[in-house]
Order: structure tokens, then sequence, then C-alpha cells
């Protein structure tokens, strides 16, 4: 009986120093590049020219990978910032997700009348004149709503406002 690549235990063995080599260079993508780098080890078992550096072989391919993936990162984050994206070293902070799904949760509040016309002017972006013609109102109408509703997504927002600093960092 042969032995397939994936049940070598020099490769098991491997495992934890490869896992650790990647984790060093990738932090939490470490998992993602191991398992990526085993699956082109095992694709090209046959081609690797000497068994006794098998180790040599798995990091060189481990170290590979990083840098094909990390060359990936790059280019969609240039893609990303193309569109106005923003870079991931401003990701929000716990604090702005809560202050998110605050806003959130008062928008879904407000009447459906004044949650439609934030929706078209503030998030979609058309013209107090482009909402009024796409809802029929004058655009008097429009206007003193939209101001309506602002005011009160405000309020709303500033009635959540004192839970949200009573909020402590526990260590």
């Amino acid at each position: 009986m042969t032995m397939d690549a994936s049940d070598d235990p020099r490769l098991s063995a491997l495992l934890p120093r490869l896992r650790r080599f990647a984790r060093s260079l990738a932090g939490d993508g470490a998992d993602d590049i191991v398992q990526a780098a085993l699956e082109r080890a095992l694709r090209r078992w046959d081609s690797r020219r000497d068994d006794t550096a098998l180790q040599a072989w798995l990091f060189a391919i481990v170290y590979r990978q990083f840098v094909t993936e990390h060359r990936r990162a790059r280019r969609w984050q240039r893609v990303l910032e193309l569109f106005g994206a923003e870079p991931a070293e401003l990701a929000p902070s716990p604090e702005r997700i809560h202050e998110g799904q605050s806003v959130l949760a008062a928008f879904a509040r407000l009447p459906p009348d004044h949650r439609a016309l934030l929706l078209l002017v503030s998030v979609e972006g058309f013209s107090y004149r482009e909402a009024a013609d796409m809802l029929g109102l004058p655009m008097g109408t429009v206007m003193s709503r939209l101001s309506r509703a602002r005011e009160r997504l405000r309020t709303l927002t500033d009635e959540d406002a004192p839970a949200a600093r009573t909020l402590r960092v526990l260590k």
C-alpha cells in the first residue's frame, strides 16, 4: 500500500511550526496562509527534490504564499481607495460601531415619510427637486419635512447618547 502525502507524519509534525511562522508574518491571517500553502504543497508533492529538505520546502511555500496574499491585499486596497473606501487602519472602533447602531435604531423609529426623504436626499444624493418629483410633493413640503426629519433624528440620537456615555471600559 502506498502512503498518501497527507498521511506523511513529517507533514503533521511541521504544522505547528508552519503556523507559528505564518502568524509571525501575517498575524490573524496565518491559518489561511498555511492552508493555501499546504494545498499548494500537496498538489506539487511529487515535484519536491529531496525528502530531507521537506521542512525548507514547506517553509518556502508558506513564505511565498504570504507574499502572494500580501500583494493581493495591497492591490485590493488600491482598488478600494479608488472607490473611496476607508483604509483598513481607519476601521471603526467599538464606540463608532455602537454610535452607528444607535443612529440606525433611531432612524427606524422615524415615520416612513421622514425615512424616505432622508434616504433619498442624504443617502442617495438626490436634490430636493428630484425628491419632490419622485414623491409627488411640493418643494416646500420636502424642505420642511426634511428639516423635521433631521431634527427628530438628532433628538432621538441625543436621547440614546446618555446611555452610551455611561458605558465604562472594563479591564
